[in-house]
């Protein structure tokens, strides 16, 4: 007969929590190693640790969630804080209402109001008469009229000062010319241009202002054109300025000033040629028209005036007179010989210097700005009318390959006993060598073969 003896085994648990089976272990290897006896132990004894540890309470995980709890309840309530208040900032600045405080002097009032960024109409005394000086002119109803303060330590609450209310005639009264709204027939265009010249630095200020009524490329339409402005100082028209193009209008604003360096005494001898070029049509036809000003015309004074001109486009420009006369001459080209053909015609209005009236001309083929042939006519003696008849042909070799290198110069001299004098010459050629009518004059002799064209050339120095 076995007998069982039931002992008690004190437990023994370490407070710290992080090892609750580490005194569990020690427990178990000090028990007895008889089975039979240990295990309703063993049962019991789990059970008891289970229900140690489902009584225990996590405190630094409860602590942590309440600190960041409340910080996030203290950050909304900021961010709902900051809010409100800028709203009610910006309501504030909306309203621009006026805050009226009574003055501790009397009985007046002080306006305090925020900056507002505006101006105010001069003071007219014209429209408003003497502001310091009761008002005179009788009125139906019965009002009080007002003065201007005498302090100057406050601030005025009245703004009646300033005329507010008032209509200025002057200021509504229509600045429309009748000749802009009914354009005459054929009118091409008008033209706002301003001269001023300075004697110390000698120079011309041409300033563009602006352009009217310009053609349209399509009609119906007042966008199709892009108008820019060639300026020339005649007789060299090889060098010109030129303004910026504007874009799709037919009434441009230019706001431009262009300089000429022109002495004195070339100013009488000067004439101001204004070109209006349409950049979008072909070459041929890109000139919308002309306006001519003599500069000897100009009154300059002492460079401080600007003069300011209104000028209607023509198709042709003026044809300048010179002093020293003028040269008929006839080109024809044969393209199958290469041979281009001159004929001095005739001469008028010679400047003829001394008593001996006689002169001759002489032609030179020039390329590359290089004589390569030279002729002359005869010497002629002007006629009861003035004009000195030649009416000799002369015949150069020129090949389609030297039409853009080559040109014809054509000097008038004075036969004289010693030596003869210059009185003047022209230069028909290519871009290159001329310009105005003695260009054209030879691109139609070129490009129209066997066709004879003549013109008439005025002479320069």
């Amino acid at each position: 007969m076995k007998l069982y003896v039931k002992k008690k085994i004190p437990l023994t648990w370490s407070m710290n929590p992080s090892h609750p089976w580490g005194t569990f272990r020690n427990v178990r290897s000090s028990e007895s190693p008889s089975s039979d006896s240990t295990e309703p132990a063993g049962e019991t004894f789990v059970q008891s640790v289970v229900s140690e540890q489902k009584q225990e309470i996590p405190y630094e995980i409860i602590y942590s969630s309440i600190v960041v709890g409340s910080c996030i309840l203290i950050f909304l309530l900021i961010a709902t804080l900051l809010f409100i208040k800028r709203r009610r900032s910006k309501n504030d600045e909306k309203s621009g209402s006026i805050l009226v405080y009574p003055s501790s002097q009397g009985n007046t009032a002080h306006f305090l109001t925020k900056e507002i960024h505006f101006s105010l109409p001069p003071l007219r005394s014209s429209s408003m008469g003497n502001l310091n000086e009761p008002c005179v002119e009788e009125s139906d109803v019965d009002t009080e009229c007002l003065l201007l303060p005498t302090t100057h330590n406050q601030r005025s609450n009245s703004f009646s000062c300033y005329g507010l209310g008032i209509i200025e005639p002057a200021l509504y009264k229509s600045t429309l010319d009748l000749d802009e709204i009914q354009w005459p027939e054929g009118h091409i265009g008008r033209l706002w241009f301003s001269l001023r010249y300075e004697p110390s630095t000698e120079k011309l200020l041409v300033s563009l202002l602006k352009a009217k009524n310009l053609p349209s490329r399509t009609v119906g339409t007042v966008n199709s054109c892009d108008p820019f402005v060639r300026l020339h100082l005649l007789p060299d028209e090889r060098r010109y300025l030129q303004s910026k193009q504007k874009k799709k209008t037919c009434n441009p604003y230019f706001d431009e000033t262009l300089v000429f360096q022109v002495s004195c005494k070339e100013m009488s001898e000067r004439i101001l040629k204004l070109t209006v070029i349409d950049g979008g049509r072909t070459k041929k036809r890109c000139e919308i028209g002309h306006v001519t000003y003599v500069l000897g015309e100009l009154d300059f004074g002492d460079g401080s005036e600007q003069q300011l001109f209104k000028m209607d486009l023509e198709k042709e420009p003026h044809e300048m007179r010179s002093d020293l006369g003028e040269l008929l001459i006839s080109l024809l080209y044969n393209e199958n010989l290469n041979r281009l053909s001159a004929t001095v015609i005739e001469a008028r209005r010679l400047k003829f210097q001394g008593d001996k009236h006689e002169a001759y001309v002489r032609i030179t083929l020039n390329q590359n700005y290089r004589g390569v042939k030279e002729k002359r006519t005869r010497i002629a003696r002007p006629s009861r009318d003035g004009e000195v008849t030649f009416a000799e042909g002369f015949n150069f070799k020129l090949a389609p390959t030297q039409v853009d290198i080559s040109s014809l110069a054509f000097h008038v001299f004075q036969a004289t006993s010693g030596y003869d004098k210059l009185i003047g010459k022209c230069v028909l050629g290519s871009y290159m060598f001329a310009r105005g009518k003695a260009l054209d004059q030879w691109n139609i002799a070129i490009s129209n073969p066997m066709e004879q064209r003549q013109e008439w050339h005025s002479l320069c120095e």
